[in-house]
């Protein structure tokens, strides 16, 4: 019976002993681990610790010295009048208050305090795009960055009558965007196409003709012709027929018909003969009828009957 719990007392013991220990090791302070001593703690049994992070009193040291430490001065404060603001604002971003030298202000007035919310912890600001990066100073040195890659206007195009003389040609195009699953617009294969029917080599029989040919697609009072094309899925397709269109109705008007060939010239507007000038006439049939339309023709035709011109009496 004794030789027993001898026994049982001799295994409890030996499952309590811990064979190697490296809480001395561990907690030794003073100890510098290098790469030998930590080989040759290895071949002693002493585990490697694994440290990911700032160690603990590193830690409490850094927040110490972070409280000590006041933080910086916004860099409005520091900034002087003759500052480069290209480089403190070179680029399209959120609105900063720290780096605007501005007292800007936005939002609801506050009721009690009848205060406009100042620019610090403004969400307003942040959420409006803002163009501080385009100020004179800075388009100026980007205009002067690239202008080593323009040319010089042409000569002769100094007003826009020269430019409408030289580019007859108008072609209108709309882009459009959208928050759809699509990038394609239809509306934007619409293509317009402008031209002044004056700067077209054309006779006074080609020009009536192409008015004619036109329909209401001319206006009379700026004397352009406007032609749009959307029956074609892609803008190029509806171009290249804009231009078949002016190039089909250039030719057609030069083309002279038998049927036009007749004893009196068919004309838009009426014109009498040199010899016997109508002017209120051609006024009524080609301008319409109005109230004075009517009485300068009424006028004209008792002066050619020799009639006594009308007193008219006023009704005041």
């Amino acid at each position: 019976m004794l030789s027993l719990c001898l026994k049982e007392m001799t295994w409890t013991t030996s499952m309590l002993v811990r064979p190697i220990s490296t809480s001395s090791r561990l907690n030794d302070k003073r100890r510098t681990y290098d790469a030998a001593t930590i080989l040759d703690d290895e071949k002693k049994g002493v585990f490697r610790v694994l440290q990911i992070g700032r160690a603990k009193d590193e830690e409490r040291k850094w927040r110490k010295r972070g409280r000590q430490q006041a933080p910086p001065p916004p860099r409005s404060a520091s900034m002087t009048p003759d500052q480069s603001w290209g480089s403190v604002w070179p680029a399209p971003r959120t609105f900063h208050p720290a780096t605007v030298p501005l007292p800007v202000r936005q939002g609801v007035v506050q009721t009690k305090a009848q205060v406009v919310p100042a620019k610090y912890a403004n969400a307003e600001l942040m959420k409006i795009p803002n163009f501080l990066h385009l100020t004179p100073p800075v388009i100026s040195t980007h205009c002067s960055a690239i202008s080593k890659f323009c040319t010089a206007w042409p000569k002769g195009l100094e007003t826009e009558e020269d430019i409408d003389k030289h580019f007859p040609v108008t072609i209108t195009t709309c882009d459009h965007l959208n928050s759809n699953s699509s990038i394609r617009d239809r509306r934007a294969r619409i293509v317009q196409l402008r031209l002044k029917v004056d700067s077209l080599p054309l006779d006074t029989h080609a020009r009536d003709k192409m008015i004619r040919l036109v329909g209401d697609r001319f206006d009379e009072e700026k004397g352009e012709m406007t032609l749009t094309a959307d029956r074609c899925p892609y803008r190029g397709q509806n171009e290249d027929y804009c231009k078949y269109l002016l190039t089909a109705l250039f030719h057609e008007s030069w083309t002279v018909e038998d049927w036009e060939m007749k004893e009196v010239e068919d004309k838009e507007v009426f014109i009498t003969e040199e010899g016997d000038k109508r002017e209120a006439l051609e006024n009524l049939l080609n301008n319409g009828e109005d109230e004075v339309a009517l009485l300068r023709y009424k006028e004209e035709v008792r002066k050619l009957l020799g009639l006594p011109e009308q007193e008219v009496m006023s009704d005041l």
